[in-house]
């Protein structure tokens, strides 16, 4: 009887887990973008969008920056302080509340 419990499944990349991280991070650095600049009047345009998705419960697609990405998604807002730099969405998949700064926006525009 052949009993191969004790065998292990081969894994080429399991074995040399720093080697992997350090290619995936030259991968992602690869496609790293700079964060987009806005100028006043695409920044006070985002606002106006985001306060009429707040008071309308309008799903919005936001485009927003993160760690040298541009990410979009769709959702609804749930609050909104400018003044304070941030806002709070729901997004569509997980319906999880999300806090972000307005400083990390890109675009926000109605489906």
């Amino acid at each position: 009887m052949n009993d191969d419990r004790g065998m292990k499944k081969w894994r080429p990349f399991a074995s040399m887990p720093e080697q992997y991280i350090g290619l995936q991070e030259v991968i992602n650095k690869q496609t790293e973008v700079p964060q987009p600049l806005l100028t006043e009047e695409q920044m006070e345009q985002i606002n106006f969008t985001l306060i009429e998705a707040l008071h309308t419960n309008k799903q919005v697609y936001l485009t927003y920056y993160k760690k040298g990405q541009c990410i979009t998604e769709k959702g609804l807002i749930q609050f909104v302080d400018s003044l304070g730099n941030l806002f709070v969405f729901i997004d569509e998949v997980f319906e999880l509340k999300n806090k972000m700064k307005l400083s990390e926006l890109i675009d926000v525009r109605f489906m």
